[in-house]
């Protein structure tokens, strides 16, 4: 890759690609965009795809992708009520992103282990 460092974006503090950049990819974020990107899920259904997240990391992780435009949260008139999330247009413009991420990470997990493993025994 040939890149000249004078050509590297600066992330500013107070610019708004950082904070974007810093909402949309976290983990719970990553993962709750790539279980919307197959299409509209309740609270319950995204929660046990992602094993391990809490319902308060959930509602704060939705509320932030739902601010930034990248989710649309819809109450279904249920008895009791429901909640229904899927992606904007926004969202599902930024897919093969996310998508292609987790694919990646499928496709090296062998070699990332790999190197944890060498780096594990070098540090002990």
């Amino acid at each position: 890759m040939d890149q000249r460092v004078e050509q590297c974006p600066q992330f500013n503090a107070g610019c708004m690609s950082r904070e974007i950049l810093d909402q949309i990819s976290g983990k719970w974020s990553i993962m709750t965009l790539t279980v919307l990107s197959y299409g509209p899920h309740r609270f319950n259904a995204i929660r046990k795809r992602l094993e391990g997240v809490s319902q308060k990391a959930l509602t704060d992780t939705l509320r932030r992708l739902e601010r930034n435009g990248l989710v649309r949260r819809h109450v279904l008139a249920t008895s009791p009520v429901g909640v229904e999330y899927e992606l904007t247009t926004l969202g599902a413009s930024v897919k093969a992103l996310y998508c292609g991420l987790y694919d990646w990470v499928v496709e090296n997990g062998a070699e990332i282990a790999e190197a944890r493993k060498d780096f594990d025994q070098r540090m002990s």
